[in-house]
């Protein structure tokens, strides 16, 4: 295995978005992400804040959900969640494209959209990803996308949001890689469950990968690289 344990934990964003997690799951998760060094906890909305306290300090970034699952909320609303989730500490923000109106071929509002989001992110100081959902879309409908998002100056493009009806292909980030700017990075997402297919992502042009199998996939990298395993215990403390 080329890559160094650094490098493949700080691809992974863990996700914390299962809407049957618990308050002690969270910040369960936010325990095993600080423990694993990931690159970034991407966790519900409601508990934003609290994963930025306890994330304070860390390399590991704090990440939410705009316009999360469907994207089809006002640019409004997703105006208002996004400044709300700044306010509560967010560093990243993993926004959903209207689909419809990619599906319907409004172009000019899925431009605006994108546009308005991403500035208000910039201008905040905070990265912007923009959810695509591939599995929707049609090929010219994502170099579309891709297209927009390198003119708006996007930090991420991302293939999925893990709740559609498909996720991250090779088929779909080697389109997204050949028709983005070279200055905005694509985020794999949906299915990423074992270390294999980590690898597989970033030889493709993945820099970051959405995933929940985190300790799983770590502790098989750590295994490879001979490095000591990590226990987690129920009360969070880690031992090696």
């Amino acid at each position: 295995m080329k890559y160094t344990y650094e490098q493949l934990a700080k691809s992974i964003d863990h996700a914390l978005l299962g809407p049957t997690l618990t308050t002690a799951d969270l910040g369960q998760g936010i325990q095993l992400a600080l423990t694993y060094d990931v690159a970034s906890v991407c966790i519900m909305p409601y508990f934003l804040r609290e994963c930025a306290d306890r994330l304070a300090g860390s390399t590991v970034k704090t990440s939410t959900t705009i316009g999360f699952p469907h994207g089809n909320q006002s640019t409004g609303m997703k105006v208002a969640e996004a400044e709300q989730a700044i306010a509560d500490g967010c560093q990243e923000l993993d926004m959903v494209v209207n689909i419809s109106k990619v599906l319907s071929g409004d172009w000019d509002y899925v431009h605006k959209e994108v546009r308005v989001l991403i500035e208000l992110t910039h201008a905040a100081g905070q990265w912007m990803k923009v959810i695509f959902e591939n599995c929707y879309l049609n090929d010219e409908q994502k170099i579309q996308l891709c297209q927009i998002c390198s003119e708006l100056n996007a930090d991420w493009i991302k293939t999925s949001t893990g709740f559609g009806s498909g996720g991250a292909t090779a088929d779909d980030l080697k389109l997204m890689q050949e028709h983005t700017a070279e200055h905005v990075q694509i985020k794999a997402a949906g299915g990423i469950r074992d270390l294999e297919t980590l690898i597989a992502m970033r030889q493709l042009g993945a820099t970051r990968c959405g995933a929940s199998n985190t300790k799983e996939i770590l502790d098989a990298a750590r295994l490879e690289l001979n490095m000591p395993a990590i226990s987690l215990s129920s009360s969070g403390k880690t031992s090696y």
